[in-house]
């Protein structure tokens, strides 16, 4: 017996089966092979893979005021995670501290929606950018995936959604004894607009660590003539250096080093100086050393003045600042 035709706009989109029943369609026929359940009481033809299909799918079944947070808030927003996160395969929510818990194999529940702002993201509710980044508190400490580098590079991701850095400290300062507080303040005055990275972050966080006057992210580059020449990852203005982050993505084509050779060019002929970062100079010591040196010799630093051990990525806060000393009487 041929199966029963699904009304069209079932076939498009996640559907509660209490709908689809109310339409006509049988038990029988949303218990069939060809559908999927990608959470209890809702069917979907495709299986979803990405996160924003799997959203979709508990929206069709969610509770009446909810939003998607945390790491799931996180992605849907295009703030960068480490790759545990990134991967994490549940789907978090977060409800009014006094509704009813949700239980789903899929989702991770979380109270508190009624002190957070709430976005629209590809018509789905998400915890804004601030408060986002406020929860992200809640995965740093010995054993869990995020650290202040982190931290950074999600706050300058946020900070970038919102325009400013101020809505981040206003989330923390909201919160009551948050989780990862000591982390999330430590970060925060290090947020700055304008990476369009987290590698650029991380970059920038390198060459001011070691002591080198911190550049500007993603400034125009002039010739002295006016001539526009674009922009700079990293940009020390009154120096006319430019450093350039060379990411494996954008930068490893035969006509991708084409195209950055002729516009190193062109920079240089506008009389700026030109550093290309990649990855190991920002992970690895001895290649951080390497790329320090070359940084302070264009900027007119004594190389001798670097931190390069105090350049190298951080994961915690330090010691110092999380455990402030005691005055002695």
């Amino acid at each position: 017996m041929e199966a029963q035709a699904l009304p069209p706009d079932l076939l498009t989109r996640p559907f509660r089966t209490s709908e689809a029943l109310r339409r006509g369609v049988t038990p029988s026929r949303l218990r069939a092979d060809d559908l999927w359940t990608p959470t209890p009481g809702v069917r979907t033809v495709e299986i979803p893979t990405t996160l924003l299909e799997r959203t979709y799918a508990f929206a069709a079944a969610a509770p009446r005021e909810f939003a998607f947070a945390h790491a799931t808030a996180a992605r849907l927003l295009g703030i960068p995670l480490p790759y545990a996160l990134d991967e994490d395969p549940h789907i978090h929510i977060v409800t009014p501290t006094d509704a009813n818990r949700i239980r789903r194999g899929e989702v991770m529940g979380h109270r508190g929606l009624e002190s957070r702002e709430v976005v629209e993201v590809h018509g789905l509710p998400v915890v804004g950018p601030a408060d986002t980044w406020a929860d992200l508190g809640e995965y740093v400490g010995a054993g869990l995936p995020v650290g202040l580098d982190d931290l950074i590079v999600a706050g300058d991701a946020a900070a970038n959604l919102l325009g400013e850095v101020a809505p981040l400290k206003r989330a923390v300062e909201a919160r009551v004894r948050p989780r990862g507080k000591v982390t999330l303040t430590f970060a925060l005055p290090r947020v700055r607009l304008g990476a369009w990275s987290p590698m650029e972050t991380r970059s920038r966080l390198m060459v001011t660590r070691a002591g080198l006057p911190e550049p500007r992210h993603n400034r125009p580059v002039v010739s002295h003539t006016g001539e526009w020449l674009g922009f700079g990852d990293l940009v020390w203005e009154q120096q006319r250096v430019v450093g350039e982050y060379m990411g494996v993505e954008f930068h490893t084509r035969s006509r991708d080093k084409v195209h950055d050779g002729l516009r190193r060019d062109r920079v240089e002929r506008g009389d700026w100086a030109v550093v290309e970062i990649v990855s190991a100079d920002v992970f690895e010591h001895e290649a951080r050393a390497a790329k320090l040196r070359e940084i302070a010799g264009c900027l007119g630093v004594n190389a001798h003045v670097l931190d390069v051990i105090a350049a190298a990525p951080q994961f915690f806060a330090p010691a110092q600042f999380a455990r402030p000393r005691r005055r002695r009487s």
